[in-house]
């Protein structure tokens, strides 16, 4: 018997209203202030319908522009579409703007339990995995320091410790394993593999054919806002390779 489905995206459909003239100086604004503004549609995501099964990793591919990333944001409800349906039987874990809702005048232990109950854990799962958080992201020696005195990476390890700590049923990951050296890209492999091995399901967007292939059952390849080719993971990263190869050629 086949797995039950997880998530079954149909025929959604997203556009944005982007401004036709621009307005960058203070001159430029007064003298338009009387005149209407006008708007054209950027149509990110046309008609995308696919379904993800319990305990199955999906990949999203694709370049830069072709609406991946709106497509997560919809998956974890960021957005909504404008057309089309989203349905997710299960808690839904997003990784994908990690650092948005940090509070910088804070320290590290309480920022943790500020985002770790935002993505759903109870007071006693956070502080029973605080440590395991802390060690995860290599800033035990930082706990007390505030985030406004972290770096960029400092952040991001700790957004990732707090988001694979709070996983639920489904794993939204952008860009999964770039952040941090070797070692820390390591840990969040193997966590990864922890949870797949545990029957978690993850939907991953990332422009690395090795990742896709590698920790994906399935693929998307996404093109102007729609589904150009699915299939195999490996299949979808090779056609991917194959298209920047041809677009490059051919430039």
């Amino acid at each position: 018997m086949s797995a039950p489905l997880m998530l079954e995206v149909d025929a959604v459909s997203k556009s944005f209203a982007i401004p036709s003239v621009r307005r960058d100086t203070v001159r430029e604004h007064v003298l338009a202030a009387f005149k209407p503004r006008r708007f054209d549609q950027l149509q990110v995501l046309d008609g995308i319908s696919f379904a993800v099964a319990r305990g199955e990793a999906v990949g999203i591919m694709g370049r830069n522009g072709c609406g991946k990333s709106t497509l997560l944001k919809i998956l974890s409800g960021v957005y909504l579409p404008d057309r089309g349906t989203v349905q997710a039987h299960g808690s839904i874990t997003p990784v994908l703007e990690l650092g948005v809702g940090w509070n910088t005048e804070l320290d590290a232990i309480d920022n943790v339990m500020l985002i770790g109950s935002v993505m759903g854990m109870s007071i006693a799962e956070i502080r029973h995995s605080l440590d395991d958080i802390l060690a995860f992201a290599e800033l035990e020696r930082f706990a007390k320091l505030k985030l406004k005195h972290y770096s960029s990476g400092m952040s991001e390890r700790l957004g990732y410790a707090i988001a694979f700590k709070a996983v639920r049923d489904v794993l939204i990951l952008d860009e999964i394993f770039a952040v941090g050296d070797a070692g820390f890209k390591q840990r969040c492999e193997a966590r990864y593999l922890e949870l797949r091995a545990h029957g978690h399901t993850a939907v991953i967007v990332s422009h690395d054919p090795r990742i896709i292939a590698t920790y994906c059952d399935r693929a998307l390849l996404l093109d102007a806002g729609r589904v150009a080719f699915e299939g195999p993971a490996r299949d979808v990263a090779a056609h991917y390779v194959s298209t920047l190869t041809h677009a490059g050629s051919a430039s």
